[in-house]
């Protein structure tokens, strides 16, 4: 099913242009210039919510099986018309110890 994935993928949710790209190190676009408020990328499965010259630079984690040592997680996006902020949550199974 994945293979049927692009690349990259451009979405617009009310006035924020969201760039979604699986590894961070190939973008491709400079987001800033493109008009891209955000760019959500999970590649290295670490999660992370950064703003960098005004482009907020969101990874959710894994919220599938644990990775590593790293948190099972997932991200929110909060858009208030020409607002957006992020965050992640580290997710906790009821299992465990």
């Amino acid at each position: 099913m994945a293979l049927r994935l692009r690349e990259t993928e451009c979405l617009q949710v009310g006035e924020i242009l969201i760039y979604a790209i699986h590894d961070l190190s190939r973008l491709d676009i400079e987001p800033d210039a493109a008009g891209v408020r955000v760019v959500v990328s999970g590649h290295s499965h670490k999660p992370l919510v950064e703003e960098r010259s005004g482009v907020l630079y969101v990874n959710p984690g894994s919220s599938g099986p644990r990775r590593f040592t790293l948190p099972i997680s997932a991200g929110e996006l909060i858009i208030n018309g020409s607002m957006v902020s992020g965050r992640t949550v580290e997710l906790v199974s009821k299992n465990a110890t």
